[in-house]
């Protein structure tokens, strides 16, 4: 046997990165983990991982130069909350605050409902700084440059990580989305797999849109996927960069760092809730409120905060989450749908 080197220990990164990677449950159901109570140590996320990752090492670095006498987890667990006091008074968006808070919590086990878990600043849509105005990377980007890049953002509506991942293969059509769908109903309720059921639903999601053509997104947020509409006056250019890109290949080698992605996405999003949305005045008032009597518009969605006053129709927002990745109107009306 050999022997066992007891001067060595594991220094703070080390144990951080040992807890985190110990909790990694790629592939794994994350709505049967809540249902059993046991998706607290676990991440299910590449994505989640790897921003979990990113702040704890943030923490890691101010634990050893501010507090050199911790050297063990346990030990650092209570400047936690200091550390991200710091971050807030240095002024970091509450979204990044809020993002190191669940980070630590992850790591320590400490819920959102702990008496001990840091409550960040609130986040607030006027807040946020990133895609809205000219930023000082735009003076690195040429719009001339990539003028085809800008156009194929605008009509797919990808993320940075699913544009960089798309392939030619990734083109579908609507009869291959159809013969799809058939395939799947061919098969007994009872006899499809999970796996199967829940295709066959992001399949008959795309009956919300029109046109003829999407892009099959393998794996967006949370290792979901979908298939999402290419729309706009710019599809036949779209569609031919994909068809004259052999199926495993990249149909963008290169993404330019400085494109502002999620401005484009913002800007797909809105197009789609155009074409789908109903004047608010049209939509009928179906429910009453319980309480006053009132009939009251339930397919209206009303804003709030800063955007109090502004209505939505709901309908059209879910065609936009769908087309986007997302399950939650909410999110729609919060950090896409501008300008109306």
């Amino acid at each position: 046997m050999g022997r066992r080197n007891k001067s060595y220990s594991k220094d703070l990164h080390q144990q951080a990165y040992d807890r985190l990677t110990g909790m990694l449950a790629f592939g794994e159901s994350k709505k049967a983990a809540v249902a059993a109570g046991t998706d607290r140590d676990k991440i299910f996320s590449i994505s989640t991982y790897k921003g979990y990752w990113k702040h704890t090492k943030y923490f890691i670095k101010y634990i050893k130069k501010t507090h050199p006498e911790c050297t063990t987890l346990k030990s650092a667990k209570k400047y936690a909350n200091e550390w991200l006091q710091t971050r807030v008074d240095q002024g970091l968006s509450a979204w990044t605050v809020q993002l190191e808070a669940k980070a630590l919590g992850k790591l320590y086990g400490i819920a959102p409902d702990d008496d001990n878990y840091f409550k960040p600043p609130k986040r607030n849509r006027q807040d946020i700084k990133r895609s809205r105005g000219d930023r000082v990377r735009d003076r690195h980007f040429s719009k001339t440059n990539n003028d085809e890049l800008i156009k194929f953002c605008r009509g797919t509506g990808l993320r940075r990580s699913e544009l960089e991942a798309l392939k030619g293969k990734d083109l579908v059509t609507r009869a291959q989305i159809e013969a799809g769908i058939a395939r799947i109903e061919a098969i007994p309720i009872d006899k499809r797999t999970a796996q199967e059921s829940k295709r066959l639903d992001m399949l008959k999601d795309t009956r919300m849109f029109p046109g003829e053509y999407f892009t099959f997104v393998r794996q967006g947020k949370g290792g979901r996927e979908r298939v999402s509409p290419i729309i706009g006056k710019n599809v036949e250019q779209i569609v031919t960069r994909m068809k004259e890109t052999p199926a495993e290949e990249k149909v963008w080698q290169h993404v330019h760092k400085s494109a502002d992605i999620h401005s484009y996405r913002a800007e797909y999003a809105t197009a789609i809730y155009k074409a789908h949305a109903r004047d608010i005045l049209d939509i009928p008032y179906d429910r009453v409120n319980k309480g006053t009597g009132r009939r009251y518009q339930s397919e209206v969605y009303a804003c709030r905060k800063d955007e109090a006053g502004k209505k939505l129709d709901k309908a059209a927002m879910l065609v936009c989450s769908k087309a986007l990745g997302h399950n939650r109107i909410s999110v729609v009306a919060d950090n896409y749908i501008r300008g109306l």
